[in-house]
């Protein structure tokens, strides 16, 4: 289960006693030494290259090899971005809204291990006051490099809509509210999932906007005006398209169409088979395209951890066959996803290209956060962020700020 909240030390001191995760492989060279990845098919901004080449030099991707490069040969893999999570509440048994610092660095590791070298932390409905210590301290971690932000779910959302959480902590996103956890995440806010349609939601919305904190429209009940209004008003993300709001109907369309024809919004989608049946997640991208599409993996706890029982902020879940449920009602419960899977899936499953699907891992997810300066795409100059994977799309690497997470696994 996961590990309820305990003292609350800084982060830095955590930090100096180990927490900080270590890699379970060795790197292959020499620490800064100079890398050239050589053979592979790469994805690029500007297509797939085959018999390409990616050079690192220190943390960065650089455009020619120095002398003392050390040259690896990964001919017959492709070479992609590193994967940008916007929605993940944890993993590897440890959750982002309840753990220890130390807890939350390995639901943190336990996702790099799995190719996301960029992760957004998420929390779930709680009580105001917790929601706003958590944010305390995952801000320290966002100090830290450690998370790209936070990103508050709940609990400003339809009671109508709420899934996997807590009815009766749930209240309207007045802007005096919403605006708490903004000032408790010290700057470092990326988004909140509101339910716009419910009293405040509109001015919460504007709020957000103002603030530069991206407003989502989730757990929502409502209507295509509703949504359009809320649109017009500043919102640019769907949390979780067509799950926790009404269904799309032909006379009353509700929010997934107005979400879904409107080219401001950016629509997050969970590509584990449980969430989303295939021809939804298609219609998804026929309509809205790779650049308005960012896979999440909205995991809890179990992600790369296992069957069992976890907690989801106060709520029990049971976890089966990878699959997570409330205890109490069989409500899906996030997920137990990691985007190396999402990846495999959308190429295999849901027959996308490659070069989509890493534009919806990667690049779509990192221009919502700001970040494609940096993140999202390689390109010389910027963090040598990159997951190594086979013909047949399974992880054998991954790269974080020129360092090796996982491997070069090549036999």
């Amino acid at each position: 289960m996961a590990t309820p909240p305990g003292a609350r030390d800084s982060v830095d001191m955590r930090l100096r006693r180990g927490a900080r995760p270590t890699p379970t492989h060795p790197h292959p060279a020499p620490a800064g030494q100079p890398t050239v990845l050589t053979g592979a098919t790469v994805v690029l901004p500007t297509g797939t290259v085959e018999n390409g080449q990616v050079t690192i030099d220190g943390t960065r991707i650089a455009t020619t090899a120095p002398e003392n490069a050390q040259v690896i040969d990964v001919t017959g893999h492709y070479v992609l971005p590193g994967f940008v999570d916007i929605h993940n509440h944890g993993g590897g048994g440890a959750s982002f809204t309840s753990g220890s610092v130390e807890d939350i660095l390995k639901g943190i590791h336990t996702h790099r291990l799995h190719g996301t070298t960029t992760l957004v932390a998420s929390t779930v409905t709680g009580d105001m006051d917790f929601l706003t210590q958590r944010a305390g301290l995952l801000s320290e971690l966002a100090e830290q490099g450690e998370i790209a932000g936070i990103h508050f779910e709940g609990p400003f959302i339809s009671p109508c809509r709420k899934g996997a959480h807590s009815e009766e902590l749930l209240r309207d996103p007045e802007p005096t509210e919403v605006r708490k956890l903004i000032d408790a995440a010290r700057g470092r806010a990326k988004m909140v999932t509101l339910a716009t349609e419910l009293p405040g939601g509109i001015d919460s919305v504007r709020l957000l906007a103002e603030h530069g904190v991206i407003a989502a429209i989730g757990h929502t009940d409502a209507t295509y005006e509703q949504t359009v209004e809320a649109i017009d008003a500043g919102a640019t993300v769907a949390t979780h398209l067509f799950n926790a709001m009404p269904p799309l109907g032909h006379r009353s369309p509700g929010p997934i169409a107005a979400l879904l024809e409107d080219d401001r919004i950016t629509v997050e989608l969970i590509n584990d088979g449980t969430h989303l049946h295939p021809a939804a997640l298609r219609l998804a991208f026929h309509r809205a395209g790779a650049d308005r599409v960012a896979f999440i993996t909205d995991a809890m706890d179990a992600a790369g951890f296992g069957d069992g029982r976890y907690w989801l902020g106060p709520l029990e879940v049971e976890v089966a066959d990878g699959v997570a449920r409330l205890l109490t009602n069989g409500t899906i419960a996030g997920s137990t996803l990691t985007l190396d899977r999402a990846f495999k899936r959308a190429v295999t499953v849901d027959g996308l290209p490659v070069g989509n699907a890493v534009q919806a891992l990667s690049a779509t997810p990192a221009r919502l956060l700001g970040m494609s300066d940096r993140i999202g795409s390689l390109e010389p100059g910027k963090d040598a962020d990159l997951v190594l994977l086979d013909a047949h799309y399974d992880l054998k690497g991954v790269m974080r700020r020129g360092e090796w997470v996982v491997g070069p696994q090549l036999h």
